[in-house]
C-alpha cells in the first residue's frame, strides 16, 4: 500500500494529472526526460506516479507508458475506506468508554476539579453538548437572548431532540419577545413535538442550563465567553428553585389565545414604564426585555402616543402624575 495524505493528492491533482494525460496522449515519455530526471520540475510528480502504479516502464522501448489507473485506485481508496472505517469504530469506542468515566465524575460526591469549574471560549460547546448527552432525566434551561442564530438553534434541536428521545423530560423558559422570533418558533416546534415543554416570561432572567439537577451551567461575570458549571448540591438546588418561581409565572409558548396575548402585552410595555422609571440607557433595556433596541424605541414611542408625551421628560412627568409605576396589575 502507498502512503498517501493531503500533501500527495495536492501534488497529484495539480502536476501528476497532466503529467499522466500527457504520456497518455503522446503514447510514453521517454526514460531520459530532462524533466522527470532527479532535478527536473516534474521529477516529484513523475516519482508519485511511478509510486501510484500509473506509470509503468516499457523495457523495450525504454519509455514510460501510462497504466489503467483502475489498478491503483484499490490500492489507495480501498486502504483509506478500510482505515476510515477503522478510525470511526476506534472513536465511538473511545467516546462510549470517556462518557462512563463522565458520568462516573459527575455523580462523585466530590468531583476532582472541584464543585465549581471554569470553561472558556470554543470549548463552551462541546462541553454542554457533551454535558447534555449525558442527561438522563431532565433538562432546565433558561434561554434570555432571543438573536441566536438558525446555526446555533439547529444545533441545539438536534442536541435536544436526542435528549427527548432517551426519555429525557425538558423544560424551557424564554422571554416574551421570542414569541417575535420565527427560528424560535421552529425550535420550539421541534421540541415540543417530542414533548418538550416552553414558557414565556417577562422579566430578564440570565441564561442557564440544569442537567438531571446534578449540574448547572451559567455564564461567567465577562459574559458568554466564559462558562461556569455548578456541581454544589446546595447551589444547584438554589439555581432550581429560582428557576421553578420562574416557571410558574411564565406562559406556555403554545397558547395564542387574545386573552394571554393581550396580557403579554401589557406585561411588555409595564417592564418598558419601570425601565423608563429606572432610568437605564436604551441597550441596556432592550436587553432586558430580550429585544432590539429599535424595537425598545418602538415602545417608547407607543407609551409618548398613550400619554400624548412630546419628549421623553414629558413621558415621566406625566407617568409620574398619574401615579404609573410599572407595577400596576394588567
Amino acid at each position: 500500500m502507498v502512503e498517501v495524505g493531503p500533501g500527495q493528492r495536492a501534488l497529484f491533482e495539480e502536476a501528476g494529472i497532466p503529467l499522466y494525460e500527457e504520456v497518455l496522449a503522446a503514447g510514453g515519455l521517454a526514460e531520459d526526460d530532462p524533466r522527470i530526471a532527479a532535478d527536473g520540475p516534474l521529477h516529484a510528480a513523475y516519482a508519485l506516479l511511478v509510486d501510484l502504479g500509473l506509470l509503468g516502464l516499457d523495457p523495450r522501448t525504454k519509455r514510460w507508458v501510462a497504466v489503467d489507473p483502475t489498478a491503483a485506485t484499490s490500492q489507495v481508496v480501498t486502504p483509506l475506506g478500510q482505515r476510515g472505517a477503522e478510525l470511526l469504530a476506534e472513536s465511538s469506542a473511545w467516546a462510549r468508554t470517556f462518557g462512563a468515566l463522565s458520568q462516573a465524575w459527575r455523580r462523585a460526591p466530590q468531583p476532582a476539579a472541584g464543585p465549581i469549574t471554569e470553561v472558556r471560549g470554543d470549548a463552551i460547546d462541546p462541553f454542554i453538548a457533551a454535558v447534555v448527552a449525558d442527561a438522563e432525566t431532565e433538562l432546565l434551561t433558561a434561554q434570555p437572548q432571543v438573536g441566536r442564530n438558525s446555526g446555533s438553534l439547529a444545533k441545539a434541536a438536534e442536541r435536544d431532540v436526542r435528549a427527548l428521545e432517551r426519555g429525557v423530560r425538558m423544560r424551557t423558559l424564554y422571554q416574551h419577545a421570542a414569541r417575535r422570533s420565527s427560528i424560535t418558533h421552529k425550535y420550539v416546534a421541534t421540541v415540543t413535538e417530542r414533548g418538550a415543554e416552553v414558557r414565556t416570561l417577562d422579566e430578564f432572567f440570565n441564561r442557564m442550563i440544569v442537567v438531571d439537577r446534578m449540574v448547572a451551567i451559567i455564564p461567567g461575570r465577562e459574559g458568554h465567553s466564559v462558562a461556569i458549571a455548578i456541581r454544589e448540591p446546595s447551589l444547584v438546588a438554589y439555581l432550581v428553585d429560582v428557576f421553578e418561581r420562574h416557571w410558574e409565572r411564565g406562559r406556555p409558548f403554545s397558547n395564542n389565545e387574545s386573552s394571554m396575548l393581550r396580557d403579554i402585552a401589557a406585561e411588555q410595555r409595564a417592564m418598558t414604564i419601570r425601565m423608563l422609571i429606572e432610568g437605564h440607557a436604551d441597550p441596556v433595556s432592550a436587553k432586558r426585555l430580550g429585544v432590539s433596541p429599535r424595537t425598545y424605541a418602538g415602545y417608547v414611542a407607543d407609551l409618548k402616543e398613550e400619554f400624548e408625551a412630546q419628549t421623553r421628560f414629558q413621558l415621566g412627568y406625566t407617568m409620574g402624575q398619574r401615579g404609573v409605576s410599572g407595577h400596576e396589575r394588567p
